[in-house]
């Protein structure tokens, strides 16, 4: 089941080159949307080093929790041996949401950068610090291109 989310060999990558990660986490998200999933994507880097790679599995597996963040976490924890992500950046096309903020706390992780907003069900919407007090934020990272990829889909439903 893990074989998709986590790389056996992991990608050594540029360290800070947001656009670069959040191009790998799109690239995860077109399987998402090849998959007839909600084309959310993500990846977790430590270091120079992409350890984990997820997309959204929520239909495929029958589960509401199968996130792309959540699928990530888990991957990155086991390549990790450990639950805590500090000194890790998870890379996303789309704000996560209230559960994966929560998760995303208790995991500890050092930064959480995002592309589009998510208006309706992003955990911003709350007004609640939800996330660990050291987590730092970057968003409207290649916004145009995530908030994109999901019109696209829900375009295509609609059809």
């Amino acid at each position: 089941m893990w074989s998709y989310i986590l790389n056996q060999k992991a990608d050594v990558v540029k360290p800070g080159d947001d656009e670069y990660f959040m191009r790998m986490a799109l690239a995860e998200a077109q399987k998402a949307a090849d998959r007839d999933e909600v084309p959310v994507g993500a990846v977790i880097v430590a270091g120079k080093i992409i350890i984990s790679r997820a997309h959204n599995l929520t239909e495929t597996l029958n589960d509401p929790t199968a996130h792309a963040e959540m699928q990530a976490i888990t991957a990155a924890a086991s390549y990790l041996g450990g639950k805590y992500l500090t000194d890790c950046t998870l890379y996303v096309t789309v704000e996560p949401c209230i559960m994966c903020a929560g998760a995303l706390a208790w995991s500890q992780v050092s930064a959480i950068v995002y592309g589009a907003p998510d208006e309706k069900k992003g955990y911003t919407t709350t007004g609640v610090p939800i996330l660990h007090p050291k987590t730092v934020v970057r968003s409207g990272v290649l916004a145009k291109e995530c908030s994109l990829i999901m019109k696209k889909f829900f375009k295509k439903k609609r059809e």
